[in-house]
């Protein structure tokens, strides 16, 4: 009984001595000066969301639904001759219809880490400036041409929800924005 005890006690010294150790040395994670500057200077901006027609052989086959939101440079968004998010719709719809970011038909070789990239990139080029930080993509969804049809033709039958679209690693898109950034955003700020 009294080993039982010992043992007991030992777990427990131990258990604490090595918590209190793990906390004594942590860190916070140290920042540079010019991730403390880019931070200072950095503004959540959220998008707006944009039904995309996918286009084949001439015909609409169906449409993306997607929600970007933006890390953004504060001055430079708000020095622009057109408001940042009409500018960032247009030059989006130039990207998403003019490249073939993503086949529907095939979405194993879609990255989606990648697709931020190629957006964050090819907008910043279009807005002739380095305007955007991070893309963050909330929504990424399909919906075929007979989805549509079937839901702007029967009243009564049940809708469907959109298809998420996975990427080659199973990821689908579900960024969010910081809820401080949210909540700034809803206030008109």
């Amino acid at each position: 009984m009294l080993k039982l005890v010992f043992t007991g006690v030992w777990i427990c010294a131990v258990s604490l001595g090595s918590v209190y150790f793990s906390i004594q040395h942590a860190s916070a994670p140290v920042e540079s000066d010019a991730e403390a500057e880019r931070r200072a200077l950095q503004e959540y901006i959220p998008g707006e969301l944009i039904t995309v027609p996918v286009i084949t052989d001439g015909a609409v086959q169906g449409y993306f639904l997607t929600k970007l939101s933006f890390s953004v440079d504060k001055a430079k968004a708000k020095n622009m001759e057109v408001p940042f998010k009409q500018s960032v719709t247009n030059a989006l719809f130039d990207i998403l219809v003019g490249q073939k970011l993503i086949n529907v038909a095939d979405t194993s070789n879609f990255d989606l880490a990648s697709f931020k990239t190629i957006v964050k990139d090819q907008l910043n080029k279009q807005l002739h400036d380095e305007v955007i930080f991070q893309v963050l993509v909330e929504q990424l969804e399909y919906l075929s041409k007979a989805d549509v049809a079937r839901v702007a033709n029967a009243a009564n039958e049940k809708q469907r929800k959109p298809v998420p679209i996975v990427d080659k690693n199973g990821q689908v898109a579900s960024d969010q924005m910081p809820e401080s950034e949210k909540r700034a955003a809803a206030a008109g700020h």
